[in-house]
């Protein structure tokens, strides 16, 4: 029985949320929690949706042994609010225009930042790599790790009690 359902968004959902999305199923999996915890992606424009992560994405998540298979989609406000436990943001934008579609306030407890989860790395948001260089995707997926690791244990400790 699904306990807890995730969803990241970031811009287009081809890089950060995908990545996301890859990484914490694969801490799900590792943690035998697939049948508790429901882990999607979506973005705050629906630019590309139907189409894969971007390839620099899922070569630089592949090298960690995440596997990125969604295919991009809009965030549908009109159901994911309801739908989702916890609508994770990437970054300071994404997270306004989340909330903004928020308009009665209703679900605010369920909008949260990525970096919300953080356990180790101190930074204020998880970088769009798009237009950067290899590092950067390298970056997003250290984030990223960091702060689904996080965000799983809270979970756990929700789906205890």
């Amino acid at each position: 029985m699904i306990n807890k359902k995730i969803l990241f968004v970031c811009m287009g959902n081809i890089c950060r949320s995908p990545a996301a999305e890859g990484v914490m199923k694969t801490f799900v999996e590792k943690e035998g929690l697939t049948d508790n915890i429901f882990v999607d992606s979506a973005g705050t424009i629906g630019y590309h949706a139907g189409e894969p992560a971007d390839a620099r994405m899922i070569k630089h998540a592949a090298r960690r042994g995440y596997d990125l298979t969604s295919i991009s989609r809009k965030f549908n406000a009109s159901s994911d609010f309801e739908n989702f436990d916890y609508i994770i943001t990437m970054d300071d934008d994404n997270y306004k225009d989340i909330k903004g579609l928020d308009y009665s306030g209703k679900y605010k407890n369920k909008i949260f930042k990525m970096v919300d989860f953080s356990r180790n790395l101190k930074v204020t948001e998880v970088p769009d790599p798009y237009y950067g260089g290899w590092d950067g995707f390298e970056n997003v997926i250290n984030i990223l790790e960091d702060a689904c690791a996080g965000l799983l244990d809270r979970i756990k400790n929700e789906i205890k009690r």
